[in-house]
């Protein structure tokens, strides 16, 4: 499932992430969201099986259904993604090559995986890791997802320093995350290689798991009018 490097003048995708409740979920789908993110780590605050069921999940019809992982075993992520109809993996941790690529293989070929690449501070040390990263074999990922790094592992709201992903050469499309905004949204432009996708949770929330569906309304119109 790998795909070529975003080139497109088209505005980027959109992933809303974080979902929790139903009525929610059917505005996004209805105003088009290409990307719904459901949180299955336990220590989230959006932790989606403390609202919805597997089996409810499963119901949910929608081609764009993520769900976010940390540190899981490759089974239960196999198990959850089957009962779950899921169409997406996004890796959120620190899952080693080795296992992505164990995961690939038990995985149903039709199932994307997302893999995170966490961007804290900018030292010579950490632009190692990410260029080592971005040099590996990327076969079995189907898109990057740049977050900032935080012991939360997402959803902060925080900004990491876009403009170091323009020292990179990265080989596959790639999700925009980490303190997406009206504020900021301009910002993406100073990209050199567009994002495919903008990641947005916690800046559009009321509360953890609870999003304000106008304010994504409108964003979305702002970013797409913006390119």
């Amino acid at each position: 499932m790998n795909l070529p490097p975003t080139t497109s003048n088209l505005p980027p995708q959109l992933k809303v992430c974080g979902l929790t409740k139903p009525d929610q979920i059917q505005e996004l789908i209805a105003m088009k969201t290409d990307f719904l993110g459901f949180i299955f780590y336990e220590k989230s605050p959006r932790y989606v099986l403390n609202h919805l069921s597997l089996e409810e999940l499963s119901t949910i019809d929608h081609r764009g259904k993520v769900g976010v992982f940390v540190n899981e075993e490759a089974d239960i992520i196999v198990k959850i993604v089957q009962h779950a109809d899921l169409n997406f993996v996004q890796l959120h941790g620190d899952e080693s090559n080795d296992f992505i690529a164990e995961l690939r293989q038990k995985l149903n070929p039709k199932v994307g995986i997302i893999k995170v690449i966490r961007i804290g501070n900018i030292d010579a040390d950490n632009k190692d890791k990410i260029a080592q990263t971005l040099s590996s074999n990327p076969q079995p990922v189907t898109y990057y997802l740049f977050d900032t790094d935080s012991k939360a592992f997402g959803g902060t709201g925080q900004q990491f320093e876009w403009n170091i992903l323009n020292e990179f050469e990265i080989s596959l499309p790639y999700f925009l995350s980490g303190g997406i905004s009206e504020d900021n949204i301009c910002d993406v432009k100073t990209l050199k290689q567009q994002p495919f996708a903008l990641d947005i949770n916690s800046k559009f929330e009321t509360e953890p798991g609870s999003k304000n569906i106008d304010r994504i309304k409108k964003f979305k119109t702002q970013f797409q009018q913006n390119k």
